[in-house]
C-alpha cells in the first residue's frame, strides 16, 4: 500500500522540502508547511532525517546524485557538458534556487560534502585525462578548467534581469557553449 511506504513518504518529503527550501531557504521554511505538500506529518521529517536541518543536507545530497547521475561528465566534450547543465538549470529552475539558498546558508561552514568532494575529484580526473589526450587546453589546471566550466554553465541563473537582459533567452545556451569552447580548447 504506497500510503505506509517508507521509500514514498521520504521521496515525497524530499520532493516538498526542495519546492519548500527553494522558495524560503532553510530559515523561512516550516517543517509543518513542507510536510502539508508531501500529505505526511511533520514528525516524519524528524524520523527520518534528523529534523529541518538534516532534511535541507538530504535534499542537497538528492541533487547531487541527480545531477552525476543525470549529466555525466564528457570531459573531451565540456562545451556541451556545459550546455547540459545550463539545460537542467533551465529545466529545474527549483533547484537553481535551491542551491543558490544552499550557498548562502552554508557560506563559511568548513568541509565539502563527501559526495561532493568525490564527484568533484572524478570530473577533475577526467579533464587531467583529457588534458594528457590533447583534447583539452593544458594552459590551465584541471581543476581551474572545472570551476570556470561550472561557473559559465550556470551564470545565467544567479544574475538579475539587468545581466539576463543583456543576451537574449535564445541566445544564452550558445553563448555557454561557444564560451566554454575558448576556455578548453587545446
Amino acid at each position: 500500500m504506497p500510503a505506509r511506504d517508507p521509500d514514498d513518504k521520504r521521496r515525497r518529503l524530499l520532493d516538498a522540502a526542495l519546492a519548500e527550501f527553494a522558495e524560503y531557504g532553510i530559515g523561512g521554511a516550516r517543517v509543518d508547511r513542507l510536510a502539508k505538500r508531501a500529505g505526511t506529518s511533520a514528525g516524519l521529517v524528524y524520523t527520518y532525517f534528523e529534523g529541518k536541518e538534516g532534511l535541507f543536507e538530504a535534499v542537497y545530497d538528492a541533487i547531487v546524485e541527480q545531477a552525476v547521475a543525470g549529466i555525466p561528465i564528457d570531459a573531451d566534450d565540456l562545451p556541451e557538458y556545459a550546455g547540459r547543465l545550463y539545460d537542467a538549470g533551465q529545466q529545474y529552475p527549483e533547484v537553481m534556487r535551491f542551491m543558490t539558498w544552499y550557498g548562502l546558508e552554508r557560506a563559511g561552514r568548513r568541509g565539502v560534502r563527501p559526495l561532493v568532494a568525490a564527484s568533484m575529484a572524478d570530473k577533475t580526473a577526467a579533464i587531467e585525462a583529457a588534458q594528457r589526450r590533447g583534447t583539452v587546453t593544458g594552459r590551465t589546471t584541471a581543476p581551474e578548467l572545472l570551476a570556470l566550466v561550472l561557473a559559465v554553465a550556470n551564470m545565467w541563473q544567479h544574475q538579475g534581469e539587468d545581466v539576463r537582459g543583456l543576451v537574449p533567452a535564445a541566445e544564452r545556451r550558445r553563448v555557454v557553449v561557444e564560451s566554454v569552447r575558448r576556455l578548453t580548447a587545446p
